[in-house]
């Protein structure tokens, strides 16, 4: 049996890689079977139950949260609860996926003819396709191990791990079959730096009152005394709510170096640039600020992008104020 910290690793490795060959052999039509049958499920907005005792319940929760966060409402029952009254959370419709490196887990075989009852479909983790789970299952996956890491081979170690690389594996092929999307993930997480990392750009952006704007005939002394006024460094040129184009402080240096006292002539048509870098609302912050620095400029036009009606502007300095990095 393996000893070193670095063996009993590779173990667990080699558990895993066993694990991704069954995926692409014997276990990938029952995969894919499953992942029918969870998309469905959330099609009409049916749960999916995770169950699980000891270490195996351990890794059904955090299965169940993988799956809630990707898009796929799931929750952790425990067999025993559910045994004594918590049944009543599942309805005809859910899912029950089943997690036992056994197969023959006493407080989940008990509630086998539940299921039956309630025609709610089983999926099981099982460590041993002969197992009693594995059998009365609609779908077995395939979970067992040579051994665990454990010198005794005893402690779950490698067995859960399968299950948790399982768990991962389901529930992001799910989230895929059904097109989830970065808004979507943000809609789920707007806690913490993962949720500063998730905001859209339209909840950053100045709009409104906020938003600098002249017209295309506004001379430069007001085109100036709006960015000024606005204090972000540029205003946008509009008719009719519609983009026509962007005068930055940029714009205003090369024209004071190119035509000194006369600058204040113009208008703000005639020194816009007419082709601004516009992003649409829907955009997450990293993005944004990934083509501001791709781009070596300072703020966005937020617009919609079927009319290009201006809708705000977002700047570096808000981006920055949420600390993503």
């Amino acid at each position: 049996m393996s000893s070193s910290p670095s063996d009993l690793v590779r173990v667990e490795a080699r558990a895993l890689l066993s694990l991704a060959e069954r995926l692409d052999s014997a276990m990938s039509e029952p995969f894919a079977r499953a992942v029918d049958l969870l998309a469905a499920c959330c099609e009409t907005k049916h749960r999916v139950i995770l169950l699980g005792v000891g270490k195996s319940g351990l890794i059904a929760r955090k299965i169940a949260a993988t799956l809630t966060s990707t898009g796929t409402p799931a929750l952790f029952l425990h067999p025993a609860e559910a045994l004594h009254g918590d049944l009543g959370i599942i309805t005809p419709g859910d899912i029950a996926i089943a997690l036992s490196a056994s197969g023959e887990t006493e407080e989940i075989l008990r509630l086998i003819p539940v299921f039956k009852r309630l025609g709610v479909p089983l999926i099981s983790f099982a460590g041993a396709l002969g197992s009693t789970l594995a059998a009365a299952s609609q779908i077995t996956l395939d979970t067992s191990i040579t051994e665990e890491a454990c010198a005794l081979n005893l402690a779950p170690t490698a067995s859960t791990t399968v299950m948790l690389a399982l768990g991962d594996a389901l529930a992001i092929e799910v989230s895929r079959r059904r097109n989830f999307q970065p808004e979507d993930f943000a809609n789920l997480h707007p806690g913490g730096h993962l949720g500063r990392r998730l905001t859209p750009v339209r909840d950053l952006m100045h709009s409104g009152e906020a938003l600098p704007h002249v017209s295309a005939d506004t001379p430069m002394t007001q085109v100036i005394y709006e960015m000024s006024r606005k204090k972000l460094g540029m205003t946008t040129v509009l008719s009719n709510d519609r983009l026509l184009g962007i005068v930055s402080d940029g714009d205003l240096r090369r024209l004071l170096e190119r035509e000194g006292p006369h600058a204040l002539e113009h208008t703000a048509a005639e020194i816009m640039n007419p082709h601004p870098v516009t992003i649409a609302e829907t955009t997450l912050a990293p993005a944004a600020l990934a083509l501001m620095e791709q781009k070596k400029i300072t703020s966005l036009i937020v617009t919609d992008a079927g009319t290009r009606e201006v809708l705000g502007v977002v700047h570096l300095h808000d981006i920055w104020a949420l600390e993503i990095a």
